[in-house]
């Protein structure tokens, strides 16, 4: 599987920085930088600059890897944008193999507070978007949505599967069972627990015939709460689940179902020669397969 990352829900827009302390050999022979130099990811990407040219991207990525699944992982910003994604695709019948959609809930040790706390759509509110705007196109059985941010316990999963994704991203508690204690040090490579350094020092925390039994028993203890609430559903498998499944208090009074309290476009609606939904109006029109900057309308 190979993931293009535009945007990270913990720090969009702000791109990645590899010490150089972190830099070793092995690192340095992959990734084609020298031992012991920093390694600056822009936040921006030279391959493409319109959404026409992302999909060539994904498919020049897909013949070079002999077909493996290709993706791409966005942090919802302007809502426009990816609506031009979605004209692109409509317009030239190229579809990644999935999309992943992260919520700004999402975290990492290497970003700054600032972003961590405050900057990216909420996951809930962006994953009903993507797959509205994936079925108003008529494209939603084009490809898998995935979701992440924040996702840690079985009922996490369930209500994100329930909004609309196919698969869930589970990072946050998968790093607390293999022995991260969120020390908030990823970047220094001096990470106590072993789970972010190449300091052989420190490694010998991290045992891997020990930590795997971990991460195993609670990615298997996850599945089968997850099983469990599907029974208690009277539910056969993940893909039976519905928005009107999960409920939300909305007052000391009022319990909703998710399908009351947001909306879900009908495929198609989005098309061109459709009424266009209230909600889209705006996005859509300055939406373009050919850029990812707003079309101006005369008046």
């Amino acid at each position: 599987m190979i993931e293009i990352k535009i945007s990270q829900g913990a720090k969009p827009g702000h791109g990645g920085i590899l010490p150089g302390e972190k830099v070793n050999q092995e690192i340095a022979d992959i990734r084609g930088v020298r031992v012991g130099r920093d390694v600056i990811s822009p936040p921006g990407h030279s391959a493409f600059r319109t959404p026409h040219e992302l999909l060539l991207f994904v498919e020049q990525l897909r013949d070079l890897s002999g077909g493996k699944p290709v993706g791409f992982k966005l942090c919802v910003g302007k809502r426009h944008e990816f609506l031009a994604i979605c004209r692109a695709m409509e317009k030239y019948g190229i579809f990644p193999d999935y999309i992943a959609v992260d919520g700004g809930e999402g975290g990492t040790g290497a970003s700054p507070l600032e972003f961590s706390n405050h900057v990216g759509a909420p996951g809930t509110e962006s994953l009903i978007f993507v797959h509205n705007a994936l079925v108003g196109f008529g494209l939603r059985s084009e490809m898998s949505l995935i979701s992440s941010g924040h996702v840690v316990t079985a009922f996490d999963a369930i209500k994100r599967l329930a909004l609309g994704a196919d698969h869930i991203y589970m990072a946050r508690a998968m790093m607390f069972s293999l022995g991260c204690i969120q020390a908030r040090v990823c970047n220094t490579n001096r990470c106590p627990t072993g789970v972010t350094t190449n300091d052989k020092h420190l490694e010998a925390g991290l045992v891997p015939e020990d930590k795997c039994v971990r991460v195993r028993n609670f990615h298997r203890a996850t599945l089968e709460a997850i099983a469990g609430i599907l029974g208690a559903m009277a539910l056969d498998h993940t893909e039976d689940l519905r928005p009107w499944h999960i409920a939300r208090r909305i007052s000391f009074s009022e319990a909703r179902n998710y399908s009351e309290i947001y909306e879900y476009i009908e495929k198609g609606s989005l098309l061109s020669g459709k009424p266009t939904p209230k909600s889209f109006e705006k996005a859509l029109a300055l939406a373009s397969a050919e850029s990812f900057l707003p079309l101006v309308h005369s008046s």
